[in-house]
């Protein structure tokens, strides 16, 4: 959490100072704005969070083909060397009553089930919060919609993919297991 909020906060502090040294509004206007851009793009997340965890488990399930990793994938994510850095990674699924931080109990099919239906809800939310950080650009119409919120959303943006990646990337461990626990149950 420490580094998405520093990256946040650096961010906001460069978004600001670059808006201020280019005086493209007056130094409280920016301020302002930058804060309300930001503010807006945590509203939005959690908004979309909160509809994306009230829809029926069923929606999300394991063999949901929305969600099947491709080998192409896989390819890339191993690349992207997401095994060293997904546990870097802001996880907020303890607010919705599911944490995805570590395995809690990875003898139950059942619990592995869940946690796959809960990475595939935050692969839904996270991609919903990408376009959806555009939207502040509609409410700062002058000059602070491209200096200021288009910043604020490429920076929202990439604080999603990060995730995203994550969750994707451990969806087929998960499924490997899963089916592994069926097999032996069988």
């Amino acid at each position: 959490m420490k580094l998405y909020l520093s990256i946040i906060g650096a961010a906001m502090a460069l978004i600001g100072a670059v808006n201020i040294a280019f005086d493209t509004a007056s130094a409280i206007y920016v301020v302002v704005a930058v804060i309300m851009c930001t503010a807006l793009q945590f509203a939005l997340d959690g908004l979309i969070a909160i509809v994306i965890n009230k829809l029926p488990d069923r929606l999300f399930g394991v063999d949901n083909p929305a969600y099947s990793v491709s080998e192409w994938e896989k390819r890339l994510y191993k690349k992207l060397k997401v095994r060293k850095w997904k546990d870097k990674v802001w996880e907020l699924g303890g607010l919705g009553g599911f944490s995805k931080k570590k395995l809690a109990d990875p003898n139950s099919p059942e619990y592995i089930e869940k946690f796959i239906i809960e990475c595939n809800k935050g692969v839904l939310t996270h991609r919903l919060s990408y376009p959806a950080g555009f939207l502040p650009m509609l409410i700062f119409r002058n000059v602070c919609a491209f200096s200021v919120a288009l910043p604020v959303a490429a920076v929202n943006l990439f604080l999603n993919i990060l995730p995203t990646l994550a969750l994707r990337y451990n969806t087929p461990k998960l499924k490997a297991i899963l089916a592994r626990m069926k097999r032996k149950n069988t």
